[in-house]
């Protein structure tokens, strides 16, 4: 018995194709205002609410100035030099200091965390020293060093070291075994391991231990320029509290600050530079 085939009807319009929708990452949507704007919006309503108070009397002349008196201190210091000067001192001892410690720091990093032997040797005296309160350091950095320049950049140094050391450690240390399981299946000797795996693996914690060392290396710098300085931000401030010149102050306290959002700014930039190959959540 055959069975017939009815043929298929051909008067249809043939199925329309699914339609895609495009989807778009969290982190990437578009929002109502610039992210710079929104992130301005902070120290905006400090001032205003800082205005408002100076205003009002809650905060006296003597206690704190209004942003507009501490403009007019930060205008005349910016005409005579005076804070220029400074500035530069200060960055200067910043940079050489990070510098030393970075360099420090990282090296004892790598020879602790890519050998077993140069961990047993150095990590414990390394914990053992970043316990100890590395301000307590002065008195013994003016006695070896002096009161000079010596002092003030050995104490950023100390500061900057640790920080460099336990996140670079910690980023070798955590790198994927698995990731280094497929570059030796790949061939890679111990050397391609260490230059194409672990040390991009350990970037992030390197730029992270950056940016806690700049942290570090502006406070440092507030307790090294009490060493004696003849020049810098912290000589004017300590000139200014003998004087009772809370304007001053402030002035370098603000001073202090944006030189800490500059090299945090740098080293944000540094790290989406070095670390695109990296997916982050950037929030909803």
């Amino acid at each position: 018995m055959s069975v017939s085939h009815a043929p298929p009807d051909t008067s249809l319009p043939p199925p329309l194709p699914p339609s895609l929708e495009r989807v778009v990452p969290l982190g990437s949507r578009r929002s109502w205002s610039p992210r710079w704007l929104r992130r301005a919006w902070g120290p905006v309503l400090l001032l205003v609410a800082w205005q408002v108070a100076s205003a009002t009397g809650v905060l006296r002349p003597d206690t704190l100035g209004s942003p507009g008196a501490m403009a007019a201190t930060a205008r005349d210091l910016l005409a005579d030099g005076t804070l220029p000067s400074a500035m530069l001192v200060s960055v200067r001892r910043v940079a050489v200091g990070l510098l030393v410690g970075v360099v420090a720091g990282t090296g004892l990093a790598l020879v602790s965390g890519l050998s077993r032997l140069g961990e047993d040797l150095l990590d414990a005296t390394v914990q053992m020293l970043r316990s100890i309160p590395w301000v307590g350091a002065i008195p013994l950095f003016i006695i070896w060093l002096g009161i000079g320049e010596a002092p003030k950049i050995a104490l950023i140094a100390l500061g900057v070291a640790f920080h460099l050391y336990l996140n670079v450690y910690a980023g070798i240390r955590g790198v994927d075994p698995q990731l280094v399981e497929a570059g030796d299946s790949l061939g890679l000797g111990r050397w391609g391991l260490v230059r194409h795996v672990v040390l991009p693996g350990a970037l992030p914690g390197a730029m992270t231990g950056l940016r806690y060392a700049l942290a570090t290396a502006w406070l440092a710098l507030v307790f090294g320029e009490q060493i004696n300085a003849d020049d810098g931000i912290g000589f004017l401030m300590n000139q200014a509290r003998e004087f009772l010149r809370t304007d001053v102050i402030v002035v370098c306290l603000v001073v202090y600050a944006v030189l800490g959002l500059v090299a945090d700014f740098i080293v944000r930039s540094l790290e989406r530079l070095l670390l695109q190959w990296r997916p982050t959540f950037t929030g909803q």
